[in-house]
């Protein structure tokens, strides 16, 4: 069946070409549109698959507008655009596009990245029938409804909706409109899986605040009865008043609310579910869009039992001393230290892709843990009996990098005495885990792209493809973005695996995990060890939370077993880093460039290679596949100059 692609393009001449591309191509086009008004009619028409959708537009509307529009009915769009400067940038990537094209550019560039916007939607359109296991789920929790307390049910309700809609803190009760919440129970995360639950009385205990305070905060509360997000100013706004909002604002540190309230029940009550999230961009019109297709089952769960709510012996906060660590904090299910809420955002999203075939990227510095998340979704995968292959990139040679990954045949070149089976093939049926993608070479991304797309590889020497069904998790610590601008990674290769990526935050960015991660380095030293260390001095502790940790969690482990080593009592008292480490290191703070400066740079470094040289053969124009005229018009637009190349 063909694919309906809509185009939506103010200049004609581009437009149609655009269309003639397509149609050879096996595309149905469903109509060219000039504006956001007409484009909106024609989707009403006709639903198109996908959308080709340029930034500026004729008429008060960008294409950023209508891609919200798209967005509320799941149609995938690629955006087109000639330049854009860093707001108008930033705001194009906050709606989540399928693939960007920056004029001019070839009818492959156009068709690969259609190929892979398509696989993406259909990737999320996958992802999107979770929703049925969600519902599933909450009724497997709820089964015995009338003799669940109502504490229990929400509980449930948190631990199976948080990979999709998170949350550090919740508040659940009932609201009347012009009245206060008259029954409530709060939810504080505080490790995966794992909710402190507080009534009325903790409540009090927690805040500080008695009960006739509260009563008054909560009588200057705004609770919403129709759903309302407040994300960035709009949660600074909503906590300036003296509520309970700003009292939850200010303890438990969260910076964004997604409030959705319930259908009526008797009494002319509404059971409210109050989201708040440390992130303060934390909530999109998605979260709510999930709620509505699962409140009728929220409204059965919650019908069972109004008024049964039963007190909870309540897990008390402690202080963190950090003092004595010989006994380690408890480990998730993950195998994984912390709770964070950083990580633990992380965790949410690889119970999500874990049971699913996509591929994934996991993105961050060295010593973040990367290769462990790897794991992790291999090992809570379908394919966890199954091989799980790791291979460092960056750790092969260059002219055997491809024999390692593909193998090769007897006799294929010098030194090849015997057939190798590669590590894909020994990876088949299972995970390869490729560490450093960032570092293959470009030539060999081909090959590799290959096996995302047809799940075939064709050893060194071989003469036919050999069929292999792997899942790929790749990691890297470069900015591939910056990396496909200089020319050493490509495109397609980059949108095949940014289908589901994972940011690992750094060591510095979730402090608050760095004493459980010491109680687990300590425990791993005492088992290895013949001696045995109790814990570490708050002087020891305060150094540790101070420094920048540019090694991230790979640099305390080894901090740890190193200051182990040197202790002589059974404390240790003092941290000693490496001179290296003494210093605070240069750290700059990596920014988004625009289109504009993409191509500038790109442009230089092309130019570099060629010695100046816009014309002829082996000229810049030639490697650009650029009109010589072209090229030299867009040097003198983009202000570059000879002493730059």
């Amino acid at each position: 069946m063909k694919k309906k692609i809509l185009i939506v393009e103010d200049e004609l001449i581009v437009a149609s070409d655009i269309g003639f591309k397509l149609r050879n191509a096996g595309y149905e086009v469903t109509g060219i549109a000039q504006s956001v008004e007409s484009a909106l009619e024609m989707i009403t028409w006709n639903k198109p698959d996908l959308v080709i959708l340029d930034i500026f537009l004729k008429g008060p509307q960008t294409g950023i507008d209508l891609a919200n529009h798209l967005n509320k009915q799941h149609i995938a769009f690629i955006y087109l655009s000639a330049n854009s400067n860093q707001e108008v940038l930033n705001a194009a990537k906050k709606t989540s596009p399928y693939g960007f094209l920056v004029k001019p550019f070839r009818e492959k560039d156009l068709l690969v990245t259609l190929d892979i916007a398509n696989f993406r939607h259909e990737s999320y359109a996958q992802k999107s029938t979770n929703e049925a296991e969600i519902l599933s789920n909450l009724l497997n929790a709820n089964a015995d409804n009338q003799r669940i307390s109502l504490q229990e049910k929400v509980k449930n309700i948190c631990i199976i909706i948080q990979p999709y809609i998170p949350f550090d803190y919740l508040i659940t009760g009932f609201i009347k409109p012009d009245d206060v919440v008259n029954q409530d129970l709060n939810f504080l995360r505080i490790a995966y899986n794992e909710y402190q639950i507080q009534d009325a009385a903790s409540f009090e205990t927690i805040t500080k605040l008695d009960h006739e305070q509260i009563t008054s905060l909560k009588s200057r509360t705004h609770y919403d009865v129709v759903p309302r997000i407040y994300n960035h100013d709009g949660f600074d706004k909503l906590c300036k008043t003296d509520s309970l909002h700003k009292v939850i604002m200010d303890r438990f540190n969260v910076r964004s609310n997604l409030q959705f309230p319930l259908a009526l029940f008797p009494g002319n009550k509404i059971f409210s579910f109050c989201f708040y999230s440390k992130q303060s961009d934390a909530y999109l019109t998605d979260h709510v869009e999930l709620l509505s297709r699962i409140q009728k089952i929220l409204i059965k769960i919650v019908e069972g039992n109004l008024t049964k709510i039963k007190p909870n012996n309540e897990i008390p906060i402690k202080k963190q001393e950090g003092i004595n660590l010989l006994k380690p904090l408890p480990v998730d299910n993950f195998g994984i230290i912390g709770s964070s809420y950083q990580l633990l955002n992380v965790l949410d999203k690889v119970k999500i892709i874990a049971p699913e075939e996509t591929s994934v990227l996991i993105l961050g510095e060295s010593g973040t843990g990367k290769e462990r998340i790897a794991t992790s979704i291999h090992h809570l995968s379908r394919r966890y009996n199954m091989p799980f292959i790791v291979v460092n990139c960056s750790a092969l040679p260059a002219l055997l990098i491809e024999s390692e990954l593909f193998g090769h045949e007897k006799g294929s070149f010098t030194g090849a005495t015997e057939k190798r089976i590669g590590k894909f093939e020994q990876a088949d049926g299972g995970t390869i885990f490729l560490d450093e993608i960032g570092e293959i070479p470009i030539e060999l991304q081909t090959k590799f792209l290959r096996v995302l797309q047809e799940r075939e590889i064709e050893r060194v020497g071989g003469k036919a493809p050999i069929r292999v069904n792997v899942r790929v998790i790749a990691a890297t610590n470069r900015i591939l973005e910056k990396e496909i601008a200089f020319g050493r990674f490509r495109l397609d290769l980059y949108y095949r695996l940014y289908i589901f990526p994972i940011l690992m935050p750094p060591l510095r960015e979730r402090k608050e995990d760095i004493p459980a991660l010491v109680a687990h380095f300590l425990d791993c030293n005492n088992k290895k060890s013949n001696k045995t260390i109790t814990g570490i001095s708050s002087k020891a502790l305060n150094g540790l939370m101070n420094h920048h940790w540019p090694g991230n969690i790979r640099e305390l482990e080894h901090a740890i077993e190193r200051n182990y080593l040197l202790s002589k009592s059974e404390k240790i008292d003092d941290i000693q880093f490496p001179e290296a480490y003494k210093t605070e290191p240069d750290f700059k703070i990596t920014t988004v460039k625009t289109i504009q400066e993409n191509e500038r740079d790109y442009i230089i470094d092309i130019l570099k290679q060629c010695n100046g040289r816009i014309w002829g053969a082996g000229g810049a124009a030639e490697l650009l596949n650029l009109p010589p005229t072209t090229l030299a018009s867009k040097i003198k637009k983009l202000g570059i100059k000879k002493e730059f190349f």
